[in-house]
């Protein structure tokens, strides 16, 4: 089996998965308790979860075979997967702030942070992740994969969904220019905005829209962020 149908099937599985799993995080654990789409795209789908499930897929062939404990083997393989994804983690949050603007994630409050981009809280949960990855997830990889190319109509969702992703990327980066021209080179937590904007449609009895979180038919986004920096800037 391809290596590269590998990757974009697991990379779509961990993009829907992920964001699954963001959604009932946020709703009962978040500060909000709310149903919020979470991440930087507009659609049902969070990319780092795809390309985290990438690469733990590749960091599954590490040979530690010299290590002679099965434990510490398991154990130096986890913690490998861990570091690595922590520092995808890192570095795809620096291009965010450099490039953009926009702070997509904030552990500025959590215990040893790095620039609020990654803390250990977060890489313990990228080590229990990969460890639940490599125990019921990488075993049936293969046999799933077979099963979706032998169903010619999953094999058409699965192109759909790349299909989508892309407008979806065009989409969200002409609202990241919008957001960065208002912000005038100062970073804007993009979670929070999106929250801001959230309180203010409730303020003025406006309907918020789950999926397109950033339109409405009452002002536009610059005139949403203009007053919200407006706001915080008041005494």
């Amino acid at each position: 089996m391809s290596v590269f149908l590998v990757l974009l099937f697991l990379f779509f599985a961990g993009s829907l998965i992920g964001w699954c799993i963001e959604v009932l995080w946020r709703r009962f654990t978040g500060k909000e308790k709310k149903w919020i789409n979470p991440g930087f795209l507009t659609g049902p789908y969070l990319p780092i979860y795809g390309l985290s499930l990438c690469l733990l897929f590749s960091l599954s062939f590490i040979d530690v075979s010299f290590i002679q404990s099965p434990i510490a083997q398991k154990t130096v393989l986890f913690v490998c997967m861990a570091l690595s994804i922590t520092a995808m983690e890192y570095v795809g949050g620096l291009i965010f702030i450099q490039g953009m603007r926009i702070k997509l994630w904030d552990y500025s409050q959590k215990w040893g942070n790095v620039k609020g981009l990654i803390c250990p809280e977060y890489t313990f949960y990228w080590y229990v992740l990969s460890a639940l990855y490599y125990f019921f997830i990488h075993p049936q990889i293969l046999e799933w994969l077979y099963w979706v190319t032998n169903h010619l109509a999953f094999c058409l969702v699965i192109g759909y969904f790349y299909g989508v992703l892309t407008l979806d990327l065009c989409y969200t980066f002409n609202i990241s220019a919008k957001i960065k021209a208002v912000s005038k080179e100062r970073v804007i937590h993009y979670e929070e905005l999106k929250s801001k904007l959230r309180l203010r449609r409730e303020s003025l009895k406006q309907k918020h829209s789950f999926i397109f979180q950033f339109n409405s038919k009452y002002e536009t986004l610059q005139q949403s962020i203009k007053s919200i920096l407006e706001k915080q800037q008041q005494p």
